[in-house]
């Protein structure tokens, strides 16, 4: 597999632990590396001028699924010690499969208080994973408001600083779900959003709620197809998508998800659900034609779905120069297009 395979030295430098925000650079002005799908050419620019590499008729399809603050202080009730709770999924309106953080062995009738209000019970573990499914004393709307209320955004150790809830979403983001963001589109703007329309180029939306990316231990498999996730697509995105092929425009994925939700509907004619849909170099794409993405670590599952779009060797190039000219990675780094 690409994953274990596709390894790389990434110069901890590299690491994006400031959003440009904080870096004096407009989310818009980060760097593009836009790699060409045909003949393995990469182009280094700025990702402000997107609109100078897609066509009058392509169209932009995008995850607006919202960020919400996944991390959770609680105390385990039976040992009185403290931990941290990580959303993973949302099963339902009160049950959520979390990733608890503790020496200690939290078994299945464990309590968990998270405030005076708020407390959730361990209904199941999970085989082969740290997962476990808490229920919560609370549901629906009122749930959520304790979730804002009491969460932080995840932070993996590259971060420094304890950035706030805003940094992590997207302009356009509107459903909140997600426990990571979709990060991606963060680099759009609404002005470059509205430069890209006036050049004829079609913006689609989408909703698919990202999981956990890691669950703090390499021993843990975190392949889709052991972690699914959920989606939606709107009937009228589905028909603009149809329109678009017809035309010969291009569908243009901004992000890993919005590939796994459209190929996922594509074999499934399903277009809301669950999705475990694994993506490797000899997938068959049947909607996607490019795909905006971040830059991903070693042997990133992220990886495998790039290489769908790219052979291994290229890709492999294409991260080489990456490193060369110095692009930022994760969430708040740079650029690739793919086309």
């Amino acid at each position: 597999m690409i994953a274990q395979a596709f390894d790389f030295h990434l110069p901890t430098y590299l690491n994006a632990s400031h959003p440009p925000e904080k870096r004096g650079v407009r989310r818009d002005h980060v760097k593009m590396m836009v790699i060409n799908r045909e003949t393995n050419d990469i182009i280094h620019d700025c990702f402000y001028a997107i609109d100078q590499y897609v066509k009058p008729g392509d169209m932009l399809v995008l995850n607006n699924s919202r960020t919400i603050p996944a991390v959770l202080k609680a105390t385990l009730n039976r040992t009185n010690t403290e931990c941290e709770v990580r959303l993973a999924a949302m099963r339902r309106d009160d049950q959520w499969d979390v990733l608890i953080v503790t020496p200690e062995n939290v078994q299945v009738g464990d309590v968990l208080s998270f405030s005076d209000q708020l407390y959730g019970e361990v209904i199941k573990e999970q085989e082969q994973t740290p997962i476990k499914t808490i229920r919560f004393s609370q549901k629906g709307t009122s749930l959520f408001a304790s979730i804002y209320q009491l969460g932080e955004p995840i932070r993996y150790e590259y971060i420094d600083e304890k950035w706030g809830l805003d940094y992590y979403q997207t302009v356009f983001a509107n459903h909140p779900g997600s426990v990571e963001m979709p990060s991606a589109g963060r680099a759009l703007s609404y002005e470059l959003l509205f430069k890209l329309q006036k050049k004829g180029v079609k913006i689609a939306y989408l909703q698919l709620h990202t999981g956990l990316s890691y669950l703090l231990d390499d021993k843990w498999d975190h392949s889709p197809k052991n972690h699914p996730e959920q989606y939606k697509i709107a009937r009228q995105t589905i028909q603009d998508i149809e329109k678009t092929k017809e035309a010969k425009g291009r569908v243009i994925a901004v992000g890993t998800t919005v590939v796994r939700a459209l190929e996922s509907y594509a074999q499934t004619k399903i277009n809301a659900g669950w999705t475990n849909l694994h993506i490797s170099g000899d997938f068959q794409l049947q909607i996607v034609d490019g795909i905006l993405t971040g830059l991903h670590e070693p042997k990133a599952s992220h990886l495998e779905l790039l290489s769908a779009f790219l052979d291994p060797s290229s890709l492999f190039h294409a991260y080489e120069e990456a490193i060369r000219k110095e692009y930022l990675w994760h969430e708040f780094g740079d650029m690739n297009l793919i086309l």
